[in-house]
């Protein structure tokens, strides 16, 4: 049997600088093609896709609004006393945001979209770069296969554009990665460790442990090495390390100048995870230990179990291998499928699970699975009569391959279908307002409030609301701890006073604060969604403010999925309005409204 993987003779460590290049590959596409591809898919997600987390909200969405427009909510984790977010990396995002401010037409729902645009160019840029060193260094056709999986699956479509640090600390991977994969022209170890520092330190501290795999690598190869070779490593490692320690530094005194006090935030985040005395993040919730393998399933499909049986069918493939490459290449291999594994194990054992916590692993679940179906082809191609593949018509084997590739796609398109149009009304329901279009005078004046009850975990972010039109809470049966608002004094040295003020009423063990809560006769606007389907008595905190035209009136209402009264396959899936779906089956609607309080 040819061998699946191991087309390349560049794995050889002492020649590193000197790989033999080959022709290209019927497989091969160029790298900026592939660029085209990517951005296209990211820039879907930029446009399309819902805010799925209220932490990519109040995390990063607000306060980054509060540094570029004086106001925003501000959530426990950005109070000085416990200093577990990085002004560093939202201050990055708040950048892009303003440099839209001073192109023509500004509004604070085009600084919004700026930002997602901004991130799904650099998430294609890292991607490609990605694309291409496997393509080299592996084989074109697991680089076709893994800009496929990337693409077409729903996973990219929730991350790529997401405001997250586990999407940046995705990014940083794949630049990470690729730096270590690559022995052309020498190896990069330095750069490998810095590209994973920066995703660590100024996005995601654990993402750093994806580095793993690639350093056990390189102290086994400088073992065995001779002594010139070792003090090679050592100095590759020493830079990285350096470079590292510096980005430390730097981030700790950007931060420090937000805070007015010594922080450094990757430490902050490290200890209240680990070693925290109070709970730590098991306080807002755990889930089974499968709850990864759905969330993964229903994410990337067929992609996700090719992404498991991708170290087991390499090892199967290199037993039964006709062709010997020696320890070496074999070992770099296991390398590079590694990490996928390393992730979802750690996190399969953490009590606390939530979907983007497997950001930073996604590229390297598409790897995984690029290689399983390589494999696969490669067997399944086999055209030996006497054997059992060989028997299997060339034509049905192609129709086999192709139907399981397009059945992907049609599962990754109703995914990413549905999940615009059950999910996205919270990003469509601001438009009364006037927030997104340049001059237009919407309902309301400045100093009006927005009110939210039940839906508070719902709202987009204050760039959807008028320049001084601010977000309020009001009482709901919601019992843990609420956003409070950064300060808007102006003292003390320097700008942005909310970053530094002493804070009332925040906690880290997500106790409720009454001081939270507005008067709700405070309330210019309110926001609050109404499910027909549901005959159950209201909680009192929760009555449905939509049926009160005594004191509310409809603004504007969008279609929301009911989801307690949908079908799963409903939820999960897009499923077309038609009378040829079971009643069974199809999506139940409520309404996800903006009213305004009467005169």
């Amino acid at each position: 049997m040819p061998d699946a993987i191991e087309q390349r003779q560049d794995f050889v460590h002492p020649s590193a600088s000197h790989a033999k290049k080959k022709a290209p590959s019927h497989f091969a596409l160029e790298p900026i093609k592939a660029f085209y591809i990517f951005l296209a898919a990211n820039l879907i997600a930029a446009l399309f896709a819902p805010i799925q987390d209220c932490d990519e909200t109040f995390n990063y969405w607000e306060p980054t609004h509060y540094l570029s427009h004086g106001y925003g909510l501000q959530t426990w984790e950005y109070s000085p006393d416990y200093a577990i977010r990085s002004w560093f990396y939202v201050g990055l995002h708040a950048i892009v945001g303003n440099l839209r401010r001073i192109l023509p037409h500004p509004t604070k729902v085009g600084e919004f979209y700026a930002v997602r645009y901004a991130l799904a160019f650099t998430c294609a840029l890292c991607q490609v770069l990605f694309y291409r060193v496997i393509s080299f260094t592996m084989n074109s056709r697991i680089g076709l296969f893994f800009l496929i999986a990337t693409v077409i699956t729903p996973g990219n479509f929730h991350s790529a554009t997401a405001f997250l640090p586990s999407s940046f600390a995705m990014y940083m991977s794949l630049l990470g990665a690729a730096a270590f994969m690559n022995w052309r022209g020498g190896l990069k170890t330095s750069w490998g460790i810095w590209w994973f520092a920066v995703g660590g330190i100024l996005g995601w501290p654990f993402a750093a442990a994806l580095s793993a795999p690639f350093l056990v690598e390189e102290a086994l190869f400088a073992v065995v090495s001779s002594k010139e070779g070792f003090y090679e490593a050592f100095l590759r490692v020493t830079r990285g390390v350096t470079a590292a320690f510096l980005l430390v530094v730097g981030d700790a005194l950007v931060n420090t100048f937000f805070y007015k006090k010594w922080e450094m935030v990757a430490w902050n985040i490290v200890k209240y995870n680990i070693f925290s005395s109070t709970g730590g993040p098991d306080l807002y919730g755990t889930e089974p230990w499968t709850f990864y393998f759905r969330n993964l399933t229903i994410n990337f499909n067929i992609w996700f179990v090719l992404a498991l049986l991708a170290l087991p069918l390499f090892l199967v493939q290199k037993a039964l291998s006709s062709r010997q490459y020696g320890f070496q290449t074999g070992l770099r291999t296991v390398v590079f499928l590694s990490p996928f594994y390393l992730w979802l194990g750690i996190f399969t054992l953490q009590p606390h699970k939530e979907e983007r916590f497997m950001y930073p692993a996604y590229p390297f679940l598409c790897f995984n699975a690029a290689v399983t179906l390589h494999i696969i082809l490669n067997a399944f191609g086999n055209s030996d009569p006497k054997t059992l593949v060989g028997k299997i018509p060339a034509k049905l084997k192609l129709f086999i391959v192709t139907s399981a590739i397009f059945l992907s796609l049609d599962l990754g398109v109703a995914r990413i279908l549905g999940l615009y149009q059950n999910y996205s009304a919270p990003l469509k329901l601001y438009t009364p307002l006037g927030a997104g279009v340049t001059g237009e005078e919407g309902l309301g004046g400045r100093g009006d409030s927005v009110c939210f009850g039940k839906e508070w975990y719902r709202f987009p972010s204050s760039y959807f609301l008028p320049r001084d039109m601010h977000a309020k809470f009001i009482r709901s049966e919601f019992r843990g701890l609420l956003p409070g608002e950064f300060s808007e004094a102006r003292t003390g040295f320097g700008l942005w006073s909310g970053t530094w003020l002493p804070t009332s009423g925040m906690n880290d063990l997500n106790q409720e604060d009454m001081g939270k809560y507005t008067d709700i006769r405070q309330c210019s606007f309110l926001v609050d969604t109404h499910y027909p389907l549901n005959k159950d008595p209201l909680p009192p905190n929760e009555p449905d403010y939509i049926e009160d035209t005594e004191n509310w009136e409809v603004a504007k209402c969008v279609p929301f999925l009911d989801a307690g009264n949908t079908h799963l396959l409903a939820r999960v899936l897009w499923v077309p309005e038609s009378n040829l779906v079971p009643q069974k089956y199809r999506r139940q609607w409520g309404e996800h409204c903006l009213l305004q309080r009467k005169k």
